[in-house]
Parts: C-alpha cells; sequence; structure tokens
C-alpha cells in the first residue's frame, strides 16, 4: 500500500515545483522567494533523480538514454537552465540492477552457512554435450550404425554437417569482429579515432547483443542475479585467496557457465598448497568447466574472459578491479601471533631498556607502539602479496582465452554444438518408430526424451537437450540442395602429396 502512494506524491511535487517557477518574476523577488525558488529548484532535481519518476527526456546521444539535458523556461530573464546529466548507458537500469544484487546479496548474509543458490536446480539446467564430436561419432556408431554401410554414411553425413555449417559461422565470427573491433584493447592495427564514453558504451551493448545467440548455441547457460549473489556473499573454507570488490564500480557483469560438475577439482595453483598445519582434505566441490565473463567499470572497457575449472562460490576472483583480503581466521592468528611475539619482545627488551638506560615510559612505549605498527604492517603486506601471487597464479593456469580470441573460441565451440545436434537428431530420428510420426512439436519432445535419456545413461550427466532447435538444424540441411563435396574440390590425396617448398635457413639468430 505504501508503494502505490509513492507515485502521486512524486508527480505532484514535481508539477508544483514547475508551477512555482513559471510564477517566479526575477526582477520582483524578495530575498525569501528566492530561497523558496531554490529550494524548489533541489525539489524539481530530487524527483528528477528518482529512478521511480518520469521519464521524458528531451535530448538523447547516440544509442539512446545516454544524456539527458532539461532546459526550462522561465519568464523575465531569458532562458535559465536546469541541467540535469544521468549516467551513461541506461544508469536508471544499472542503479537498479545493483540495489537488486545488493539486497538478494543482503539476504544470502543473513542465512546460515548456504551451501548453494536457492532453488539451484530450476535456476541451472546443464544444456552442454558432455563429448567432443569424435567420441560422439564413436558411442553413436558403436549404438545405432555398427554396419560399414552405416558407418560410412554416417561419417559422410557428419562431414556434409561440417561443410555446409562452417560458412555461416565464420560469417558471424566476421561481423562479430566487425563489431568489436573498434571497442577491442588488444588491436594491433593503427589506431582509430578515440570514442566517447557513450559511443564506447553503446559499442559494448551491440557486442553483447549479438554475443548472446552465439552463447546460447555452444549451449552455455547465463548465470542468474541470485547466483552472483551467491558467488559475491559465500566463501568456500578451502579457497586459500579471498578477494572483494565495490559494486558501485561496476556498471554491468555477466557470467556464463557449461559443464557443471560436483567432485574433485583439478588442482591448478601450487602456490601455498603446503602452508599451514590444519589444512583440511579436498572436499567436493561444484565448479565449472568452462565460465564466460562479461563485465564493465566505470573507469575501464568491456572485459571478454574465458576461464576452466572455476568453482561456484569463486566466481568473484575473475571480475577486475578487485581487492585481496585476508580471511577472518588468518587475520586472528596474526594478531595472536603480533600479541604474543609483542608481550615477549618488552619483558625480554623493554623492561631492559627501561631500567638500565633510565628511558622514559612514556618515549618507551611510543617506541614499542611504532614497532610494532611497523611490524603488524610488514606482516599482513607479506601476507597479502602471498595471496595476491597465489591468485594471478591461479587466474594464469585457468585463463583460456580473452578478448578477440574469445570470440574465436565461442564461434568454433557453437560450431561443434551445432554438429552434434545435428548428429543426434539425425541418428535417433532413423530409428523413430513408424507409428509415432506426429507434428513437429510431437516429434521435437520425443527426440528431446530420447536424447536426454540416452545422454543421461552414456555420461551419467543430466542434460537438457534443446529438441526443436536440433530439428531445425537438420531440416535445413536436409532442405538445402548443396552437395558435398562440391565438383572440383580437391580431395585429401592430391593435397597430402603436394610438397610445399621449405624455406631457406637463415643466418641471423635473433
Amino acid at each position: 500500500m505504501r508503494r502505490s502512494h509513492t507515485r502521486p506524491t512524486v508527480v505532484k511535487g514535481r508539477h508544483i515545483a514547475l508551477a512555482q517557477l513559471r510564477r517566479w518574476k526575477p526582477d520582483k523577488c524578495s530575498q525569501t522567494q528566492v530561497l523558496r525558488m531554490r529550494l524548489c529548484a533541489f525539489l524539481l532535481l530530487l524527483v528528477e533523480a528518482d529512478p521511480r519518476g518520469p521519464r521524458t527526456p528531451s535530448c538523447t546521444c547516440a544509442g539512446g538514454s545516454m544524456t539527458v539535458e532539461r532546459w526550462l523556461r522561465l519568464p523575465g530573464q531569458g532562458l535559465a537552465m536546469l541541467h540535469v546529466t544521468r549516467g551513461v548507458w541506461g544508469s536508471r537500469v544499472q542503479v537498479r540492477a545493483l540495489s537488486s544484487l545488493a539486497a538478494k546479496m543482503g539476504v544470502y548474509r543473513k542465512m546460515w552457512n548456504p551451501t548453494e543458490p536457492r532453488d539451484w536446480a530450476q535456476q541451472y539446467r546443464e544444456r552442454f554435450i558432455p563429448f567432443s564430436k569424435e567420441q560422439l561419432l564413436r558411442l553413436l556408431i558403436q549404438e545405432f550404425h555398427s554396419s560399414p554401410a552405416e558407418k560410412e554414411a554416417l561419417e559422410e553425413f557428419s562431414a556434409h554437417v561440417d561443410f555446409c555449417t562452417l560458412f555461416h559461422y565464420q560469417h558471424i565470427l566476421t561481423r562479430l569482429q566487425a563489431l568489436y573491433d573498434p571497442i577491442n584493447p588488444d588491436r594491433e592495427t593503427l589506431d582509430q579515432p578515440s570514442l566517447t564514453d557513450p559511443q564506447r558504451l553503446s559499442n559494448e551493448q551491440e557486442v553483447l547483443r549479438a554475443l548472446e545467440p552465439l552463447l546460447a548455441q555452444a549451449n552455455f547457460s547465463p548465470l542468474s542475479e541470485d547466483t552472483l549473489a551467491y558467488a559475491l556473499v559465500v566463501h568456500h573454507p578451502q579457497d586459500e585467496v579471498q578477494v572483494t570488490i565495490k559494486l558501485d564500480q561496476y556498471i554491468y557483469i555477466q557470467f556464463w557457465a557449461l559443464g557443471q560438475r560436483v567432485g574433485l577439482m583439478p588442482r591448478k595453483s601450487t602456490v601455498g598448497s603446503r602452508r599451514g598445519f590444519f589444512k583440511s582434505p579436498p572436499a567436493e566441490r561444484r565448479y565449472f568447466k568452462r565460465v564466460v565473463l562479461a563485465a564493465r567499470t566505470k573507469r575501464g572497457h568491456l572485459v571478454l574472459k574465458s576461464f576452466k575449472d572455476i568453482p561456484l562460490e569463486g566466481l568473484e576472483q575473475l571480475l577486475p578491479e578487485l581487492k585481496v583480503r585476508t580471511p577472518t581466521l588468518q587475520r586472528a592468528l596474526l594478531n595472536v601471533t603480533l600479541v604474543v611475539s609483542g608481550v615477549a619482545f618488552f619483558v625480554n627488551v623493554g623492561m631492559v631498556v627501561l631500567s638500565d638506560l633510565k628511558m622514559a615510559t612514556s618515549l618507551l612505549l611510543l617506541l614499542f607502539a611504532t614497532f610494532m605498527g611497523l611490524r603488524a604492517s610488514k606482516m599482513f603486506g607479506q601476507r597479502r602479496s602471498v595471496q595476491a601471487l597465489e591468485l594471478a597464479h591461479m587466474l594464469y593456469y585457468r585463463s583460456t582465452s580473452n578478448n578477440s580470441e574469445l570470440l574465436s573460441a565461442l564461434a568454433l565451440r557453437a560450431h561443434e554444438e551445432h554438429t552434434k545436434e545435428a548428429l543426434l537428431a539425425h541418428s535417433f530420428l532413423a530409428r523413430m518408430p513408424s507409428g509415432t510420426h506426429s507434428g513437429p512439436e510431437e516429434t521435437s519432445q520425443w527426440l528431446q526424451s530420447e536424447v536426454e535419456n540416452w545422454l543421461l545413461a552414456q555420461s551419467g550427466c543430466d542434460v537438457a537437450f534443446n529438441g526443436a532447435r536440433a530439428l531445425g538444424h537438420l531440416q535445413a540441411l536436409i532442405s538445402s540442395n548443396g552437395m558435398y563435396p562440391p565438383p572440383g574440390f580437391p580431395k585429401l590425396e592430391s593435397l597430402a602429396a603436394v610438397t610445399l617448398p621449405q624455406a631457406a635457413p637463415r643466418s641471423d639468430n635473433p
């Protein structure tokens, strides 16, 4: 009920402020009226800054909703300008997203030892087919194509799929690279004219929109905001490195993942692995085989990165603009060590200095406090340096690609997933019972159920197979009238017989 009265009150306050400003005559006003007009202008600024207030932009920059300028005409003194500058790339949406993320983080902070996000089985469904194309071909041949003729036909169909879809994904990759090139931080060509921040954000938004269908075809699943809140709050006890971030430094954060596993994590970082006396044995954890990150800080640029073997609670370690922090238990151990060593030092050295050198007690305490402060700063600094080195070591081994190279890797993965879905649809539909032929919807549901059961039996993974999309891939291949191989296409034997000229050895050895 409270929320229903908020919007009329805000609109009424805006109309009152506008009416007061329009009736203002600068040449006939007292000091009290000037203060009243300033208060009305301040009220109007507050209403315009309210995210629930009306949005009627009178001027927009490239891409829309970048910068809003309001000009208010006041009679008597010409033009009085009321300039309200909003944040870039939809600050209203950004503030709401960050506020909702912060609210969900607060919910997880109140929970006692959560082990996974709420309703995790409904939030995340695995869509990645956990076999390579070669492995899938071998399994399908063993299961459904055991005769030599069927085996040869399946291999020819696989080659036909590759031939028909290769140009399609190459075209998608070319378009993506053309969109990404103006904002590519790793561009090796000549520098182009610099972009303004609104233009750069508009280009980044276009790249992310164009990237979403490719990620969907590559069978990546987007991680929800609730999952991100859980990852930012919950820290696993076996994570030797813990980091902290400030949400107000980010414009947007988005994760995609595939290949969910529950088990012992592959050990990629060896720094500090044998440190300490109370090491618990490795425990089973929930992690992902691949994670894609798209993030943007207010003072940075779009960061596109891909990682492997990332635990669910360690997603925040992949973000830019983070700080390494010392866990609470380690801080307590360091403080206890400092106190014990400080007391021992003061008893053994301080008392001798106080009695022999006749030093004033206040001066001795000041020197002792300075010494302990320097020692504490050095100990905590060394600890943070070791943790930062361990984090860098872990990211070095778990990073797979970034920026422009990530686009190429996603195109290759999407192409392979396309081929695997077409192979599964081709093999299962050929063995569909004759009496069950019906419409496309029923056929796709039957295909989805059969493939999911078969993948569960072969791999033990519960995969959500997109039967409608696989059926569409297969129908597009059947309806195409292209031939494989085309006339004049060189054969592998002729290519192998050609000997390439070898380069002459160079005398210099750079």
